[in-house]
């Protein structure tokens, strides 16, 4: 049997505010579903397009008032990008992704209309750290730029790809931002130790740094991991500079993740730092 909907108010002709015995308030989406609606109306499930649900009723209120904000069309391709990033990535978004790639997206074509640029200092990491994720927020962008005929720059696509990643792994968006930061700060240490500018694109940078996501996951969730002390002892001997330098991001990360850093970290980190370094 078709589940059904009692409407309780129109945003747009393409947008409605329902109510739902098993769901609670809704939003459902499909082209032109509240064209001529009216408050108490019904609407059956199989006469909408995309259904989800906000739970939270502060980010519902920020969505009803977003999408009253936006234009039509604007929104269109935004729901369109989102159903797109569903279908890609295979697991359920979290859905706070409506939000904040409708916000996200609508400021930055604002920006764009008034001739401002938001840099994206942490562009090549996000690259580096999430690629999937970033050849996800490309063809967005991409297909975003080619329907509402503008153009915006390749740092959104770093912007979009920490929404995309945010969404999959259920982190919050600031939490996310947080730890590209952190890596940043940390690529930022090495050069300064070893005086060098490091290559973002080569082999040995994405190892480090993947390595660098790990761990920064495992002092998240407690993880701890075993340090061969043997091969601590030969490290700090052989590569003094590498040991080092590995200890000031170990102090860095507990500064900014507020967490204990296992000692075994310099043992993985020295070794990184070698062949990052190594001529």
């Amino acid at each position: 049997m078709r589940e059904s909907f009692e409407i309780k108010k129109a945003l747009n002709n393409n947008v409605l505010i329902a109510l739902n015995k098993s769901f609670g308030e809704v939003v459902l989406i499909g082209k032109g579903i509240g064209f001529g609606k009216k408050p108490g109306d019904a609407i059956l499930e199989d006469s909408f397009e995309k259904l989800f649900v906000l739970t939270n009723k502060k980010e519902q209120e920020q969505y009803k008032k977003l999408l009253k904000d936006t234009d039509e069309d604007m929104l269109d391709v935004i729901q369109d990008a989102i159903h797109y990033i569903a279908e890609r990535v295979h697991t359920p978004l979290n859905e706070h992704i409506h939000i904040g790639l409708t916000d996200h997206i609508t400021f930055a074509l604002k920006r764009l209309q008034q001739g401002m640029e938001l840099k994206n200092p942490f562009l090549i990491d996000t690259k580096s750290l999430y690629p999937f994720e970033f050849q996800l927020a490309a063809e967005v962008i991409d297909n975003l730029n080619r329907r509402l005929k503008v153009y915006l720059p390749e740092g959104e696509i770093g912007f979009i790809a920490l929404h995309i990643h945010s969404s999959i792994t259920n982190k919050p968006l600031s939490e996310v931002n947080q730890h590209s930061q952190l890596i940043s700060r940390l690529t930022e240490v090495i050069e300064m130790s070893f005086n060098i500018k490091i290559d973002r694109e080569s082999v040995n940078y994405l190892r480090l740094i993947r390595h660098l996501r790990f761990t920064i996951e495992r002092v998240h969730s407690g993880e701890s991991v075993q340090e061969p002390e043997k091969l601590a002892l030969l490290l700090k001997m052989e590569y003094p500079l590498c040991y080092n330098t590995s200890w000031k991001m170990i102090k860095v990360m507990q500064q900014a993740l507020k967490k204990d850093v296992d000692e075994a970290e310099a043992v993985y980190l020295t070794m990184h730092l070698f062949r990052l370094t190594d001529k």
